[in-house]
């Protein structure tokens, strides 16, 4: 728990610092989130074994698939309650976490909605920074890893990794692959399929 309070307070401290002082850091962010994720691959790298990858493997490839179903559901039962027209609400919640790509191929069409679909899969991989460490604990760690959509490959791997363990970082680095592949097909399907 007490790293959870240590997560709010930079991410807290950051959007302070950041708003008053508006460093520009460039391609900075990227460039650590790259050595993140090649400390992780070395991490998984150096005990390695190909019985673990057959072990996760057909969980870790049905994973995804689960997480694209439950978004779309979950994206459906949001438009028809909050009475946003299925074309925009079913592309947004396709989009599973990746808003730097829902948000601009949705505001190709409509500039609310683009930034809707921004802020609304913005949210989800700050959720899972937020909840990851809290729902691993309460329910199995690999389960948990759906609510990260896309985003388990990059930005909340370093999280799933160091409260899911090894082997879960493993299903959420495939998890978030396969995800990010499926993506860019996905949310222009919703965005063509319907005119309402």
């Amino acid at each position: 728990m007490r790293f959870l309070y240590l997560l709010l307070t930079a991410l807290v401290a950051g959007i302070v610092l950041g708003h008053y002082l508006a460093p520009d850091f460039g391609n900075a962010y990227e460039v650590m989130l790259y050595v993140l994720i090649f400390l992780i691959g070395l991490d998984l790298g150096v005990n390695f074994r190909v019985e673990d990858l057959k072990r996760v493997g057909r969980r870790a490839l049905v994973l995804p698939f689960l997480t694209l179903v439950g978004s779309l559901l979950g994206a459906l039962a949001a438009s028809l309650l909050l009475n946003v027209p299925l074309r925009w609400g079913m592309a947004i919640g396709a989009g599973c976490g990746w808003y730097s790509l829902t948000g601009p191929l949705i505001a190709q069409y409509s500039a609310i909605y683009g930034a809707i679909g921004f802020l609304a899969n913005l949210a989800r991989e700050i959720l899972t920074i937020l909840l990851y460490p809290v729902l691993s604990r309460r329910i199995d760690p690999e389960k948990a890893v759906v609510i990260g959509g896309a985003t388990t490959m990059d930005t909340t791997l370093p999280i799933i990794a160091r409260f899911g363990g090894r082997d879960v970082a493993l299903v959420a680095f495939v998890h978030g692959f396969i995800l990010t592949a499926i993506v860019p097909f996905v949310v222009p399907i919703f965005l063509s399929l319907f005119d309402y």
